[in-house]
């Protein structure tokens, strides 16, 4: 069962990284907002099923603290989702990927700085080594040329790090599916709002929708829902590393779809940044402590 767990997380890995290329699809299409929260509702109403048999299976009421939180974790998934799909418009699918992932770096640096959690010395140590990946990757070592999109996903990897921390401090008092089908909603709809009002409506043609549903029903629908059955089945720190290989797919993913090249200096600053990932979390893994579930939500 643990094998077969394990394989599942890679198949998530694999499929939560490919996305970046579907989502450079979407940007090269000049579509941020509605391309967001079309996939975002969707997403919703796929998860929302499971949601239902839940509280089917066992009757409760949603309690009035839940919608509160969903609100405010669907905000910060609507900035770092329009973040992202933004910033893909000006970089490519690998760049996003490896830049996301710094989100898990910064999440010690967002305690400290708001709830005074001292972190542990690894997590300077892996804040510089990621710093300077993340610098090596987008200006492939040349001051002069950081890449505007790569700052878009920086900034937005801030936003997935407080999305991660609000769900690891108030939203594990709730009911998992329901609290992810809320803030999905929250996200679909502020995004689709958004985009009604400032986005030109973007041509719905096959590589879109095609953009649309695999993010949709396989990224966000899908993969949650095998995510929430694997992580019962294997060691969270099993979990956090397969997930980690999530960044090195979205490079894969835009070599092989969309064409897309490194340099060697931006190669170095990929496995830079991959280590710093995986620095961050060294301390949670030799103890066993790290909860896994936050460090995946809201793909």
């Amino acid at each position: 069962m643990r094998l077969k767990a394990d394989l599942t997380l890679f198949l998530i890995a694999i499929i939560w990284g490919s996305a970046f290329a579907a989502q450079r699809i979407a940007g090269q299409a000049g579509s941020v907002y509605i391309f967001n929260g079309v996939r975002y509702l969707l997403a919703s109403l796929v998860v929302l099923p499971f949601a239902v048999r839940v509280f089917h299976n066992s009757p409760r009421s949603v309690p009035r603290s839940q919608y509160k939180w969903m609100l405010i974790a669907g905000f910060f998934l609507f900035m770092g989702s329009a973040l992202q799909q933004t910033g893909l418009q000006y970089t490519t699918a690998g760049n996003a990927g490896f830049i996301t992932s710094l989100y898990v770096v910064l999440i010690p640096l967002i305690l400290f700085c708001f709830w005074r959690e001292k972190p542990h010395w690894l997590f300077i140590i892996a804040v510089n080594l990621a710093m300077l990946g993340a610098f090596l990757l987008s200006t492939g070592g040349k001051l002069a040329q950081i890449q505007f999109g790569d700052i878009l996903e920086f900034i937005g990897a801030l936003f997935w790090a407080v999305h991660v921390v609000i769900l690891g401090k108030y939203a594990h008092n709730f009911e998992s599916i329901s609290f992810s089908v809320g803030q999905l909603f929250v996200c679909g709809l502020l995004n689709l709002s958004m985009g009604i009002f400032i986005e030109p409506m973007p041509v719905f043609n096959a590589n879109f929708l095609f953009a649309i549903g695999y993010t949709a029903f396989l990224s966000l629908g899908l993969c949650y829902t095998l995510q929430i059955w694997a992580q019962k089945h294997t060691p969270p720190a099993d979990a956090a590393l397969i997930i980690g290989l999530e960044s090195v797919f979205a490079v894969l993913a835009g070599w092989l779809i969309l064409d897309e090249r490194l340099t060697v200096v931006q190669i170095i600053g990929c496995l830079m940044i991959f280590f710093a990932v995986i620095l961050s979390q060294l301390k949670e893994w030799t103890s066993g402590t790290i909860d896994a579930d936050h460090l995946v939500e809201g793909r």
